[in-house]
């Protein structure tokens, strides 16, 4: 089943707004050749921080590379300092937010519930979610990655089982994030091919087949393309390689390849 791919950027706590606009300029300068096949044949997004969108959002206009948060709040509005709401970044032009982010997790105590409940307040709305799953390396070591990952997956479906082709999944390893160690692609697609069939087994297989799952754990440009030619890896959330705009410029590049 053709899926279109998706290569999106996750800034994490970096860049401000003035330096966001001049890695768009340098990052649309890169890929000004390929600008007429990004809609056709593959999306690009970012995920700067929050107070950066309003910023990246005017400097992309017109691009077609799409804007993504990296958080949400569950609840529609109410005393959360700190917090953002659906709401506020539909009306930055989100089209992504990213859930249950392995930081969000380990460093902020985000369980599989609390990732529910934000998939459900995304469900049927015009923000799409990037579920994020991943084991940690002394589960790898244990063997339990895919019942992992199958229950990260199934505890958000459970609740928002509304959710099918909006959802896209992105698996990341967390011992692969930041520490230069990389899944090798059979490695990913075998945990790609896993979560396909836990999509299938509870969506359809239709439904499953639908559904992009992206890779993510220090994807760079020299490793991109053997990652992307999995037939189950349908593009990358992009970490670190995402803050240089040549070396995200040249992983959307190899996606385009691929496609």
């Amino acid at each position: 089943m053709s899926r279109l791919p998706l290569i999106c950027a996750n800034w994490k706590m970096n860049y401000t707004a003035s330096e966001a606009t001049r890695f768009a300029e340098i990052f649309l300068s890169e890929m000004a050749a390929a600008r007429n096949a990004l809609d056709a044949q593959v999306e690009v997004a970012i995920a700067p921080p929050h107070p950066v969108l309003d910023r990246l959002g005017g400097a992309l206009a017109g691009s077609g590379i799409q804007l993504a948060a990296q958080n949400l709040h569950a609840d529609e509005s109410g005393a959360f300092t700190g917090e953002v709401s659906l709401a506020m970044l539909i009306d930055l032009g989100c089209r992504y937010a990213l859930i249950g982010h392995s930081e969000r997790r380990q460093l902020f105590g985000e369980g599989n519930s609390d990732v529910a409940a934000k998939a459900l307040r995304l469900q049927g709305s015009a923000l799409r979610p990037i579920l994020c799953v991943g084991e940690t390396l002394d589960e790898r070591e244990r063997d339990t990655t895919l019942q992992v990952v199958g229950t990260q997956i199934l505890e958000v479906l459970d609740v928002a089982d509304g959710l099918s082709d909006e959802l896209v999944v992105a698996y990341e390893p967390t011992w692969a994030i930041g520490t230069g160690r990389t899944a090798t692609p059979d490695m990913a697609q075998e945990v790609h091919a896993a979560i396909r069939k836990v999509l299938s087994d509870r969506l359809g297989e239709a439904g499953g087949g639908r559904i992009r799952i992206l890779y993510g754990g220090s994807v760079k440009p020299s490793n991109a393309g053997d990652l992307l030619s999995q037939p189950d890896v349908d593009g990358a959330l992009v970490g670190g390689a995402s803050l240089d705009p040549e070396a995200f410029a040249r992983i959307a590049l190899a996606c385009l390849e691929m496609s």
